[in-house]
């Protein structure tokens, strides 16, 4: 195994479905997640960019620092730290991972 393999392997791996029906268990921990990249966007000289990926279970929000965006259709496993923007009313609004490391798929 390579030194990317085994920081993959050490993290959980919940569903998308797992991460936004409990957002308390994962918030702040470091996951993995796999599927295939629905959407991509960013803002001209923003140094970062945003895109979702879909496992099968729903849907994720994935904060890129710019180091590595994958384009719609790419199959992705991305390990990340779940965040939210902000809590209201002690529920978390905005729950995105904010990418650590990405492979792309063939």
């Amino acid at each position: 195994l390579d030194f990317h393999s085994v920081l993959f392997e050490r993290c959980p791996n919940p569903h998308i479905v797992d991460l936004r029906d409990n957002p308390r268990i994962y918030q702040g921990q470091m996951v993995r997640i796999e599927g295939v990249v629905t959407s991509v966007w960013g803002i001209p000289m923003v140094p970062f960019s945003l895109y979702k990926v879909d496992d099968g279970t729903g849907e994720v929000t994935v904060l890129s620092d710019g180091s590595g965006t994958p384009r719609r259709g790419a199959r992705v496993r991305v390990r990340g730290r779940v965040e939210d923007v902000a809590q209201l009313g002690g529920q978390p609004v905005g729950m995105h991972i904010r990418q650590a490391s990405l492979v792309v798929r063939r």
